[in-house]
């Protein structure tokens, strides 16, 4: 069977859903999804929670450990022609290693490596749970260079993610703005926004995301003829968000917006598509709390 242009898609989405460097600025961060499918009682509901801790070394390089824990579940009530018990719950585990340090006047390079275990988790944690992702960066940060009436900060890096499928790093690229004191831009992946700070307190954005996922199924099932052994989400959304800045660091966030790209679909363990669920587009809400650096 060969990956048709909806599996190519699907492998470029999950790779910039996972290659977020900035998100190693976040000390913590407690979260909640949803997506209710359109015209059906399926529904797809996430809870996320992660922690990060950096290590001061010297010379203003810093070691940051940490971990993420996802749980998925998959509400699926339509009539499909396979078992859906083995999908109702999926636990994705990252296990984060960061490191940085300066090379210059507002540089730096990082490096980040992140195992992850991404399964059902029906039963012991096997070889195909397994995955790695990780990456290398370039940081030149000038956002508090105040002589700058535009001050900015550039991200370039390789990154590979064994999830693709894909035996070759990629490449990735963020760039932020301040256009003045209350607006700014970010351009980049998986979200592009254009951020309007009312006062110290709030701010609104305008928002361009992407969000995924790939997990093994430890109970596989045969559909059209088929195995089935993993179970994939890409979603592409847009809308609006809102925070509010309880101190500089301790924020609340809500975005919520209509998905314009919702693929949810059955893979082989070569990762080509044997059956889509319900992919018509939906609202969509993300809400939470985050510590951030």
């Amino acid at each position: 069977m060969k990956k048709n242009n909806g599996s190519l898609v699907f492998l470029l989405v999950l790779f910039v859903c996972q290659t977020n460097f900035a998100q190693l600025t976040d000390l913590a961060r407690l979260e909640y999804s949803f997506i209710p499918q359109t015209k059906s009682e399926d529904q797809y509901t996430r809870f996320r929670l992660l922690l990060n801790y950096p290590l001061a070394l010297k010379n203003k390089s810093y070691l940051i450990v940490g971990g993420e824990y996802n749980r998925v579940l998959l509400k699926l009530e339509e009539d499909y022609p396979f078992n859906t018990s083995a999908l109702s719950n999926i636990h994705i585990i990252d296990f984060n290693l960061g490191y940085t340090f300066k090379i210059g006047e507002n540089k730096r390079l990082g490096f980040k490596i992140n195992p992850r275990i991404a399964s059902t988790l029906k039963k012991s944690v096997s070889s195909d749970d397994y995955f790695i992702n990780g990456g290398v960066f370039y940081i030149l940060d000038k956002r508090k260079n105040f002589s700058l009436k535009h001050p900015y900060r550039l991200i370039l890096g390789l990154t590979y993610n064994a999830t693709t499928g894909l035996p070759f790093p990629l490449p990735f690229i963020s760039y932020f703005r301040a256009i003045n004191p209350s607006w700014s831009f970010s351009a980049g992946v998986p979200k592009s926004n254009i951020k309007y700070t009312i006062n110290t307190k709030n701010a609104i954005q305008a928002f361009l995301g992407l969000d995924g996922y790939l997990a093994n199924l430890q109970e596989p099932n045969m559909v059209n003829g088929a195995r089935v052994d993993n179970v994939s989400l890409s979603v592409a959304v847009a809308g609006l968000g809102y925070d509010y800045l309880f101190t500089k660091h301790l924020v609340w966030y809500m975005y919520s917006g209509f998905t314009l790209r919702l693929n949810n679909v059955l893979r082989t363990k070569n990762r080509d598509e044997v059956f889509r669920l319900n992919n018509l587009n939906a609202f969509y809400l993300r809400t939470g709390f985050k510590f951030k650096i």
